[in-house]
């Protein structure tokens, strides 16, 4: 065929707008956006202007050499940045092959002066890497991400200031250190934090709106967090720990949740209602959540009359609460001082009323009468529960089982919509509240 009889159609996709082609080489691996350069003279260096930047282990393929393979990132990584020709708002390196290389330094240096905004730091080995000074020149950071790090602020770090999102994961740090960084970093309102280290921690960070806290914690103190409306706390437990516990007198649920009374969605996990029971007298508090609608409480040992106690004042603090998740203790622990008769009477009136609560859940449940106690009067005084949901403890015998209901069918409902789900096994019973279950 002639030249005359050859169409060429029009290139659509090189003529579109500067930020929908960043968009589409942005849902690339980055070893692929920059093969792009052969499509076409107009792309030849469309990479090199992107703005968000993600380096993995995918960028380098092709060998089981380890050192290899690392060698090669690190000069694919100094190509890249070497050829790149525009803003940088945006890094990401995630890799298990880097344990330690002064080419991180040179990195960080370069991002500094580019003022990025976003940075991700995430090695994936078992031993912590050092982060170089570089990394605290990094003063324009919005969000930061490291993972297996250890983390020496130099003394002369006064924080980000504009820093809004921080997620520390897997990391070695000082309890001074991380106190520092945290109140240097006035703009925060997003805090994960990962630790493997024993910490003493207090968090003051007035624009603090979301905390997830998991590690081993001495000390664990909230002040000047009023805007905090989200938590999720996962506590680790060993002998450190525990011995500090016979020597604590100070009450650890006034100190965490003294001040977070702008809450309106709290999960705590693992000894969570153990931790907030040293030092509890119950009592009648002043504090009250009024924005607190979603509360999930896991490993509660009912057994364990203080942490019952634990989660009586919150729920009862939380006048507008709406869904409640219970998980029983899976290691059934010894029993403490048994309650007095008129425990409940005492703690809780039969005036309580939970007007805005429509969902329960309670989870591995042992049947012991604390566990049926707390179930009788949440169906006592909800008065616009929907459902209740019961699940018994993985193997408890059918005997126990029919006691276990058989201990239900005493209460009355508040509620006349309300719906008992009693599960077994992958199965469930429903028991509606039409007069009877």
């Amino acid at each position: 065929m002639g030249r005359r009889g050859i169409r060429f159609r029009k290139d659509h996709i090189s003529d579109l707008p500067q930020s929908i082609i960043e968009t589409i080489l942005t849902k690339m691996p980055l070893r692929d956006a920059v093969k792009t350069s052969i499509l076409s003279s107009k792309w030849r260096y469309k990479w090199a202007t992107l703005t968000r930047l993600k380096f993995d282990d995918k960028c380098v393929s092709g060998t089981r050499d380890r050192s290899l393979a690392k060698n090669n990132l690190v000069n694919f990584i100094n190509r890249f940045l070497f050829l790149h020709d525009s803003p940088i708002n945006g890094f990401a390196l995630s890799t298990t092959y880097l344990r330690s290389s002064p080419n991180i330094d040179q990195w960080l240096l370069f991002l500094s002066r580019k003022d990025v905004k976003e940075l991700v730091l995430e090695f994936k080995n078992k031993l912590f890497i050092r982060a170089p000074s570089c990394l605290y020149s990094c003063q324009k950071l919005v969000r930061l991400k490291i993972v297996n790090w250890e983390l020496p602020p130099p003394l002369s770090f006064k924080g980000f200031p504009f820093l809004k999102h921080l997620i520390l994961q897997q990391v070695s740090i000082a309890p001074d250190a991380i106190q520092t960084l945290i109140s240097g970093c006035p703009l925060l309102e997003s805090l994960n934090l990962l630790s493997n280290d024993v910490l003493e921690l207090t968090i003051r960070a007035p624009n603090l709106k979301d905390l997830i806290l998991e590690g081993n914690f001495k000390e664990l103190s909230l002040e000047n967090t009023a805007k905090l409306v989200a938590i999720c706390v996962n506590l680790y437990m060993n002998n450190i720990i525990v011995q500090h516990f016979d020597q604590s007198s100070s009450c650890n649920f006034d100190k965490f949740l003294g001040g977070a009374l702008s809450l309106e969605r709290f999960i705590g996990r693992y000894y969570f209602t153990l931790y907030m029971s040293i030092g509890n007298t119950f009592g009648k508090t002043q504090m009250k959540y009024q924005q607190l609608k979603v509360i999930e409480l896991y490993d509660v040992s009912f057994k364990n009359i203080k942490e019952v106690m634990v989660v009586l004042r919150l729920i009862l603090n939380s006048p507008n609460l709406q869904e409640l998740q219970i998980s029983g203790a899976w290691v059934s622990s010894t029993a403490t001082e048994a309650p007095a008769l008129d425990f409940w009477e005492k703690e809780c009136p039969s005036d309580s009323t939970f007007e805005r609560l429509k969902m329960v859940k309670m989870t591995h449940m042992h049947g012991i009468p604390l566990e049926i106690r707390l179930i009788g009067f949440l169906l006592e005084s909800s008065p616009v529960l929907k459902t209740m949901s019961i699940t018994p403890r993985v193997y408890m015998s059918t005997k126990d089982r029919s006691s276990f209901l058989i201990e239900l069918l005493r209460f009355k409902r508040a509620s006349t919509e309300a719906e008992i789900i009693f599960v077994k096994d992958e199965m469930f019973y429903e028991l509606r509240a039409n007069g009877q279950f």
